[in-house]
């Protein structure tokens, strides 16, 4: 892809499935250096992931790659020269599963607490790519953002002659889950373009 269609970005998806032998199915991440460096990592496919990001460097010194990895492995997006996993950013995954709970919940009772906790609890020296919410969480049976927040109303209340309460304080708190999700969550923002600009499925 880099060479024949002049690629400069890369998203490896499903980087926790390849990194390690139980591929992050039923495992709770608590962030224990022990789950990182153990048994469990699969050694190959660390190195896979380094050869790839060194590769890339070669081809294009400026491109930029991107894990999706919900383990939050450390060193993941480090320089491959220090011993790093060579990855610019990782996608922060947390986040949208916590909008997505959080849009269960009455908003007034969120705790801004948790919330700044989420986006702002990243790795030190290791960029993260925030977003809101991803089109895969609308696919599998979940509503989009916009749809949790504005309701059934969202279909038969969005004209320019309606002003109905419930879809201008959906709308409201859309908007303010973005602001605060791309001041906090990472150092870049995803924009996934149907579920972003509000469209309702």
């Amino acid at each position: 892809w880099a060479d024949e269609f002049q690629f400069d970005g890369f998203r490896f998806d499903g980087v926790t499935a390849m990194l390690y032998h139980h591929h992050g199915v039923h495992w709770d991440f608590l962030g224990g250096i022990k789950e990182y460096f153990s048994e469990h990592v699969y050694t190959d496919a660390v190195v896979y992931l380094m050869l790839a990001n060194t590769m890339l460097r070669e081809m294009d010194v400026n491109s930029i790659t991107i894990a999706e990895d919900v383990s939050c492995m450390a060193g993941l997006c480090r320089p491959v020269a220090i011993g790093g996993g060579g990855f610019d950013y990782r996608c922060g995954m947390g986040p949208p599963d916590m909008w997505q709970r959080l849009a269960e919940v009455p908003d007034e009772h969120w705790g801004m607490e948790s919330i700044v906790s989420m986006l702002a609890g990243r790795r030190e020296r290791e960029k993260t790519v925030g977003y809101a919410e991803c089109h895969d969480q609308a696919l599998v049976g979940g509503k989009t953002l916009a749809l949790a927040m504005c309701g059934p109303a969202m279909y038969t209340e969005m004209g320019c002659q309606s002003d109905s309460m419930e879809v201008r304080r959906g709308l409201a708190l859309h908007k303010m889950i973005r602001m605060i999700t791309m001041g906090l969550g990472g150092e870049a923002y995803l924009n996934f373009m149907g579920n972003e600009f509000a469209h309702p499925d």
